[in-house]
């Protein structure tokens, strides 16, 4: 008989048991540090989500607050012009009563007029109206709108000679511009 070949190796050595354990362990443990991985993973997730949920719900809750508390901003503004003009509206029917009188004196009634316009002036000018009166001044396009040139030979060059409808501003901001002719400087022969 032959003896067997030392370095032909006819059955294929099986591993140790104890290097299968060890091996399995090693796969349960790392099996068991992905699971907690994941699970810590999944919690992060759950909270972030959470946040971010509550994050939106805060932003919508602030916008519906600041769209309230505009309109009722716009609403006690609105109130206090009114309140400050009812002296004014309560001065005019007081003068339309005067003025039906058969004895009505036409001076004592201007005067009265012209006091309840201070008076509405006044009203508006608290709330950050200004009037645009821009007699002698320099022309500005920005402020004032030309509805014609005429020759002055008192008033200089593209200063306004004449205001047609005063002009205003609210808090700094053009509502209306002011409707002028303008000089277009001595007239020329």
């Amino acid at each position: 008989m032959t003896s067997p070949d030392p370095q032909v190796n006819p059955e294929p050595q099986q591993p140790a048991a104890h290097e299968t354990a060890q091996a399995a362990a090693e796969t349960a443990s790392a099996d068991n540090t992905v699971t907690q991985q994941l699970e810590a993973l999944k919690k992060e997730l759950a909270s972030a989500q959470d946040r971010y949920l509550r994050s939106v719900a805060d932003l919508e809750n602030f916008r519906r607050r600041v769209v309230r508390e505009k309109e009722e901003l716009r609403v006690s503004a609105g109130a206090r012009i009114v309140e400050d003009t009812l002296p004014v509206l309560d001065n005019l029917v007081l003068a339309l009563q005067a003025a039906k009188q058969p004895n009505a004196d036409m001076k004592s009634l201007l005067g009265g007029i012209d006091m309840v316009l201070q008076q509405f002036k006044s009203a508006l000018s608290s709330h950050g109206l200004v009037e645009l009166n821009p007699l002698g001044k320099p022309f500005n396009p920005h402020e004032q709108e030309a509805l014609s040139h005429e020759p002055s030979k008192d008033v200089p060059a593209e200063h306004v000679l004449r205001v047609v409808r005063n002009g205003y501003t609210l808090n700094a901001r053009l509502l209306r511009p002011a409707a002028v002719v303008v000089s277009s400087g001595p007239e020329v022969k």
